[in-house]
């Protein structure tokens, strides 16, 4: 390997100010430990309810003047907002005690809501949340008053699982193959509110069911996309959600469903944590991160798929994640939840326009796992007291396979004390391949983050070639071999092919090839890359820490503050520097505050390897 010196200028490129902080405000970005969290329906009730009131009232009095933090909502093309509004306020209405002087108030308010946004867009998932509201409505015998005759028979035209589905085939319209579980939750609704037979949603099952034959294979996840490889949160979640249709609709779930569930049980048990702490990689994590463990957790404990023990750690894991969101997501100042402002970031597929939509749907989703907790007669319950004894007793490396063959996908779930960090190999598939949050790289809340719909080279080597490719091993895993020896796991494996960055889906490159090996041990993560390739070619890296307080000794950069201690890399000069921008190196859960920038050029070959140290 040919390495630039640093007297020629690269060290001078890379070593920029670490003086200054960048200018963001920051929450603490690991939540508390939870010892004693509250029960979970006391959060709901006490906290999280009143906080939906306050928006909805709002709401009520504004009409589509109404802002919420600076956001116009009704401008703001939320084209789920008019099923997320009418599920809130059935939940809302449902709660009031009819005696209450509110009740009235709530009923009118339903009724003026409903007609407020019949026109408006509403796609998918709100026709199913607007649908849903209606059936609940229904089953406590409001449905009547709190809809008009002739708002509910435009709502019977509107909301309608016909919208995204082609009929006779029963295909998707442009839309990925999860939502034939929307389209079968819509009709099995439509049937129970006599709006049609049940022909429709039994057609519908029966896809729902043959997509997740389809695309999980043997370990029982689904893809993401269709057969092409990427496992995501969502991969673990949808079964939790076709569960959940189940349960809300009445219907026994065929054996298989409690199969698949279990799966996903099995792989986030190992994951559970005393601060609530969710999936730390992939699309729409950060809070969103932490409800998939509770809508999946409470589906498995309403099918009776855990054991009692099982159970009572799933309750008290729901607990803590019911506090902090309470705590940690939301805003006090803007009576809101935060995934956008003071250094945090999500993807745009939920930006801040959705601010009032996403408010609703993430208390919907606390509201009924809740209730379903309080049926299995877990209200007022505080969580056992042995979680965390039971938290110590899990072994330190759980390995979770979602495909093997022409390429492996699977993700290494590893405990460090209370950190849990993934490590995913699970990037295949057009939209994402070149977002951090994908890599192949090691995650840990709070610890080691991506940044959503970046593409910066995270803890990965880029390689720019010659002729002005940039390549980057993201997405051909072969040959994964994993190796545990007490506290000590090895994940090894190799790519023949890289990921040709600048397409919408990946493209294989066979102008490099890598061995890459990983080791996760107690207080330190290490990568070890042995790189083939065509010609000369620049190559790049970087690690963003949560960390601050850099100083340089040489190969190894220390932190004087923070969940890492150091980060030491070999084959390539490394700098930190707090000169960046923030708005792009900011994650779910706050602002990255200091960035190594890792260089070299080499011809034809590369050693490289860069270990992470954490703080005792």
């Amino acid at each position: 390997m040919r390495r630039v010196p640093a007297q020629a200028g690269l060290l001078a490129a890379l070593m920029l100010s670490v003086a200054a902080i960048p200018a963001v405000a920051t929450a603490q970005e690991r939540g508390v430990i939870y010892r004693n969290p509250p029960p979970m329906n006391r959060t709901v009730e006490d906290r999280v309810r009143p906080q939906i009131e306050t928006l909805l009232e709002a709401l009520v009095a504004e009409g589509r003047d109404y802002r919420l933090d600076g956001v116009e909502v009704f401008e703001a093309e939320d084209k789920f907002l008019p099923g997320k509004i009418a599920i809130g306020m059935s939940h809302l209405l449902v709660a009031t005690d009819r005696d209450d002087p509110a009740f009235a108030e709530r009923l009118a308010a339903f009724r003026r809501l409903s007609d407020l946004t019949l026109e408006d867009v509403n796609d998918s998932w709100g026709i199913y949340y607007f649908i849903s509201a209606l059936h609940e409505l229904e089953t406590a015998g409001l449905l009547d008053e709190a809809v008009s005759p002739a708002t509910l028979a435009r709502l019977r035209e509107r909301l309608d699982w016909r919208a995204f589905v082609r009929e006779p085939e029963l295909t998707l319209i442009d839309l990925p193959n999860n939502y034939y579980g929307v389209a079968f939750s819509i009709a099995r609704l439509r049937f129970l509110l006599g709006w049609e037979d049940a022909s429709a949603s039994e057609a519908l099952l029966a896809k729902t069911l043959q997509h997740f034959r389809d695309y999980s294979g043997q370990y029982g996840f689904a893809d993401e996309t269709s057969g092409e490889g990427r496992f995501d949160r969502y991969s673990v979640l949808l079964i939790g959600e076709i569960a959940q249709r189940f349960i809300e609709t009445g219907v026994e779930p065929p054996p298989e469903v409690r199969e698949w569930l279990r799966k996903s049980v099995d792989l986030m048990l190992p994951r559970l944590n005393m601060r609530g702490e969710g999936f730390e990689y992939g699309r729409s994590i950060g809070v969103y991160g932490e409800t998939a463990f509770i809508e999946v957790l409470t589906a498995a404990a309403a099918l009776d798929v855990l054991t009692g023990e099982e159970q009572a750690m799933a309750y008290a894991f729901s607990s803590r994640v019911a506090a902090r969101y309470v705590d940690f997501w939301l805003d006090s100042g803007t009576g809101s939840v935060n995934l956008w402002d003071h250094g945090r970031k999500t993807d745009a597929y939920r930006g801040k326009h959705r601010i009032l939509g996403e408010n609703l749907s993430l208390s919907h989703q606390l509201i009924y796992t809740n209730a379903i907790w309080n049926r299995l007669g877990l209200t007022n319950a505080a969580p056992d007291e042995g979680f965390e004894a039971w938290l110590d007793r899990r072994p330190p490396s759980m390995t979770t396979w979602f495909a093997r063959g022409d390429h492996d996908r699977v993700l290494v779930t590893y405990r460090d004390g209370d950190r849990v960090i993934g490590l995913p190999l699970i990037n295949g598939g057009p939209t994402q391949h070149m977002n951090t949050p994908y890599f192949p790289i090691p995650y840990a809340p709070g610890v080691l983050s991506g940044a959503a719909d970046e593409t910066f080279p995270q803890l990965i080597p880029r390689l720019t070639l010659a002729d002005g490719a940039i390549l980057q091993p993201l997405s051909y895993f072969k040959d994964v071999r994993i190796e545990e020896a007490g506290a000590r796991t090895t994940v090894a494996f190799h790519q023949d092919e890289w990921d040709r960055m600048g397409e919408t889906a990946p493209v294989p490159d066979d102008r490099a090839q890598v061995q890459t090996r990983y080791v996760l041990e107690p207080g330190a993560v290490t990568r070890s890359d042995e790189i083939a390739f065509d010609g000369a070619a620049v190559i790049d890296l970087e690690f963003p820490t949560f960390s601050r307080g850099a100083t340089q000794d040489g190969a190894v950069i220390r932190f004087a503050q923070g969940e890492v201690a150091s980060f030491e890399a070999t084959g390539m000069i490394c700098a930190p520097t707090t000169d960046f921008d923030p708005a792009v190196y900011a994650s779910p859960v706050g602002a990255l505050r200091t960035l190594v920038r890792c260089r070299a050029e080499a011809t034809d070959r590369a050693s490289l390897s860069w270990t992470i140290r954490f703080s005792e």
